[in-house]
């Protein structure tokens, strides 16, 4: 009954998840013409690189605690208010810090007029982003789904008046995220009492020396991914100018669904590999999982694929339309980023917090140094490809290391076949052949057939408490 129940639990959890994000993340699409036609490309581009850079540093202001907040909190039992306090402790202390540096920022053009609120942009993300880890911990997943959806809410309000009525531009798309962010802290803090969690007579030197040991290497890990997109950018601002690195940014927007599916999922996962997963068949779990997480994450690439000249017709404005040509090679870089942080779940199982950022560290430096060899001659084009390379590289490391921890199959047969066939659809999409449609009508076709039936039913029966298995097929080895 307890193999049934987590995979059950899984399943509420992830669905619960879902609908905070899509409502949240709906509502932003649905919005994006407004974005487009109040933001010029080069507006766009700016907002994105003081976004991009304040998440840049976000994981050093908050020494990394927001995630050590959340997994030691999973399992500490009645040691959770000493977790939240050492943890939140460490976050002033590393805000201060952060504080003591910004005058550093002025040296960046880029970020020119916009220093301070780039700092008030990280502070208040990080203590938002700590009591909202804390919450999901505690196990109140309806409560975190919420507060993304609050939270989405208030930024697209604040959005709309800054915008549109005050005509503030890049100043007000920015002021809009945290002015959301500090209200929905305050919600937080209040609704769920964190208060009455939070003392400074709870922090113990041990619980921060543990913080420490796990956290302290998430900082390069997080940073180097965030430098990595960050380098992208400016290397296609570099190559191409400010109108097509504004297309690019925008280029990413349908790629972004598959990585809310990634998040959605991964949320929930989380709770359920740290908590769930017995000792006894924990590998037989994690295969089963992954084996139906890769065929969603192919289905969806291959859906988003197909109609991506359609969505962006429908959500971009028409000076942006000419996004859609990188999109497909970026999902298929987002689908591979999707399985690298399946297998970084294995880290966080084992608290191998250094692993996670050795792997990470390797990627982001292949995809930097293919981004600076392709850029200057394929241009856009050019670093999506190096984006594909830095995630695959990533995932075959981690694969291989991981399975000294929690050995699992990833069902190659199975993986090989849907990378090819995204691969090859993504190609067609791109060099838009004769009878392209049809192409992408029959490779969105095939992938569903090939994906879709074992998951469904592994998921009814799931549901029906008949197997103890989510999507398990019947040859384990593909």
């Amino acid at each position: 009954m307890q193999g049934i129940n987590r995979y059950k639990r899984l399943l509420s959890n992830t669905a619960i998840f879902a609908v905070g994000t899509f409502a949240s993340k709906l509502m932003v699409y649905l919005l994006m013409p407004l974005y487009t036609r109040c933001l010029l490309p080069a507006e766009s581009s700016t907002a994105d690189l003081i976004t991009s850079t304040a998440n840049l540093l976000m994981p050093l202001a908050t020494i990394g605690m927001c995630d050590g907040i959340f997994r030691f909190a999973l399992d500490a039992g009645d040691k959770k208010k000493e977790v939240f306090s050492s943890g939140m402790a460490m976050l002033c202390v590393g805000s201060i810090g952060f504080l003591a540096l910004s005058p550093l920022l002025f040296i960046f053009d880029f970020v020119d007029g916009y220093s301070a609120l780039i700092v008030v942009y990280v502070l208040s993300a990080n203590f938002q982003y700590a009591c909202a880890s804390y919450v999901r911990a505690l196990g109140f997943t309806k409560v975190y789904a919420l507060q993304g959806i609050i939270n989405t809410g208030l930024t697209i309000l604040f959005n709309v008046v800054f915008l549109v009525v005050f005509d503030m531009g890049v100043l007000g798309y920015v002021l809009s995220v945290v002015i959301a962010n500090i209200i929905v802290m305050g919600i937080l803090i209040v609704w769920k009492k964190l208060y009455l969690d939070f003392s400074f007579s709870f922090v113990t030197k041990q619980t921060v020396m543990d913080l420490l040991k796990y956290s302290v290497p998430l900082i390069p890990t997080q940073t180097m991914w965030f430098l990595t997109s960050l380098t992208d950018r400016l290397l296609v601002k570099e190559y191409c100018g400010d109108a097509v690195n504004g297309l690019f940014v925008y280029s990413y927007k349908i790629p972004t669904v598959l990585s809310l599916l990634t998040t959605i999922f991964i949320e929930a996962w989380q709770f359920s590999a740290v908590n769930d997963a017995d000792d006894r068949d924990r590998g037989q779990f994690f295969g089963n999982v992954f084996n139906s997480y890769m065929g969603i994450i192919f289905m969806a690439s291959s859906g988003l694929i197909a109609f991506a000249k359609v969505f962006t017709k429908i959500l971009l404005a028409e000076s942006y339309y000419g996004a859609w040509e990188y999109m497909p090679t970026l999902i298929v870089a987002t689908a591979f980023s999707a399985f690298a942080t399946f297998m970084g779940s294995v880290y966080l199982v084992n608290k191998k917090s250094v692993l996670s950022f050795a792997t990470s560290a390797t990627g982001a430096l292949i995809n930097i140094a293919l981004s600076w060899s392709l850029a200057p001659d394929a241009g856009v084009q050019g670093v999506a490809v190096a984006t594909i390379f830095s995630y695959l590289s990533v995932f075959i490391i981690r694969t291989v290391n991981t399975k000294h921890y929690v050995p699992f199959s990833i069902h190659p047969v199975k993986l090989t076949v849907n990378t090819i066939l995204v691969a090859a659809q993504s190609f067609i999409m791109i060099k838009e052949y004769p009878g392209w449609i049809f192409w992408q009508i029959g490779f969105l076709a095939v992938i569903l057939a090939f994906n879709g039936k074992p998951i469904f039913e592994g998921i009814m029966m799931a549901l029906k408490n008949k197997v103890p298995a989510l999507g398990r097929q019947k040859k384990e080895n593909l």
